[in-house]
């Protein structure tokens, strides 16, 4: 069984930013008894720029805001985020590796095959991966923005079993507990949609990044790869074995599909922000869904948003109803004077505006 772990800023870090060492010690161990059960684990760590804020001068009310700056912040934070988690492991006898990713490691096939890889052969070790995105060097106009799609990802990327968010709330409730004293837990979700997203709000604390937004579309892409994914509390005693074990009550459990996307479509669905949208006539539509066509410029019959080429749509039915999503290889304008129109020689051979090797299908 493989296990992906992944914890926030907020659970890892106090209110200064300072790495919280009893809490890392506490998932260490939680961590050191998968192993002992033969259970490879992966562990998802934030809190890079939280813990590099204290040992510069800062704290998270008076945090820079540059990117550079905060990049710097990162490489700082890293160096002892992963001291501690090796610091704390090695008392149980594990070894710890430093694994940064980047979106390109899953959107380039080699670099995704490397990462791949990598992973392998550090569980086939024995070792404990601790993942993080390499924020240091990160692009601002390619980057993930938070961990939690980070754990989903590499979810698929090893073929997990299970992705275990953990977060500083017991899971998602059925009402914002802060303003509702009888909000309670929902322990489990068959499908994420607009009404169970309805229900998470944003970033949870100044220090991270995330919220339940976030760990709702990272269990939403874990699910779409056929992983059983868990929204629990960090603080919660044996969360991670009482999430292995499917104890009732330890979280949010989001159920897996039985269809499962490739890590590309994974990306394209899920992490690639949708920069406009394509309507399409209900010919066009019945293409895409019965019969796995790439969409063509003759079935298009709106088009929203100033994207450019390779951006990523969304592609609407008549109505309105987003049915998937792809990368087109026009740009806005340039299809604005196509729509409709059924000449195959303005794009490639097929006459694709979005090919089905770059289109998911968000429907059933």
């Amino acid at each position: 069984m493989r296990v992906v772990v992944k914890i926030g800023t907020s659970s890892l870090t106090d209110g200064d930013g300072s790495i919280d060492v009893a809490a890392v010690a506490k998932l260490s161990g939680e961590i050191a008894e998968l192993r002992n059960r033969d259970i490879e684990a992966v562990v998802v760590s934030s809190g890079a720029v939280a813990s590099g804020l204290p040992v510069l001068g800062w704290d998270s009310a008076r945090r820079p805001r540059d990117a550079r700056t905060l990049q710097a912040v990162s490489a700082v934070g890293q160096a002892r985020l992963v001291q501690t988690w090796g610091e704390l492991l090695g008392t149980h006898g594990l070894v710890v590796g430093q694994v940064l990713l980047a979106p390109l490691d899953f959107m380039l096939r080699a670099q995704y095959l490397q990462a791949r890889g990598t992973l392998e052969r550090l569980l086939d070790l024995g070792v404990v991966p601790v993942v993080n995105e390499n924020d240091a060097v990160a692009d601002d106009e390619l980057r993930f923005g938070d961990n939690d799609r980070i754990a989903a990802l590499v979810a698929q990327l090893i073929g997990a079993d299970l992705l275990v968010l953990l977060t500083d709330t017991p899971g998602l409730m059925d009402a914002d507990p802060r303003v509702s004293e009888g909000a309670t837990l929902i322990e489990e979700i068959v499908e994420i949609d607009q009404q169970v997203e309805s229900l998470a709000g944003g970033a949870g604390t100044e220090r991270g990044s995330g919220g339940m937004a976030s760990k709702l579309a990272a269990a939403k892409m874990a699910s779409w790869s056929g992983v059983r994914a868990v929204i629990a509390a960090a603080s919660r005693p044996d969360v991670v074995r009482d999430a292995v074990d499917g104890v009732a009550g330890v979280g949010t459990v989001v159920v897996p599909r039985d269809r499962r996307l490739p890590a590309r479509k994974l990306w394209i669905a899920f992490a690639l922000p949708a920069r406009g949208q394509v309507e399409i006539d209900a010919g066009a539509a019945r293409a895409l869904i019965a019969g796995g066509r790439s969409l063509l410029a003759a079935g298009v019959t709106e088009v929203r948003g100033a994207f450019a080429a390779e951006d990523a749509v969304e592609i609407c039915e008549p109505g309105g109803r987003v049915v998937a999503k792809g990368l087109t290889k026009v740009d806005a304008a340039a299809l604005q004077t196509m729509a409709g129109r059924r000449s195959a020689d303005m794009f490639d051979g097929e006459g694709a505006v979005v090919h089905r090797d770059d289109l998911v299908l968000l429907t059933d």
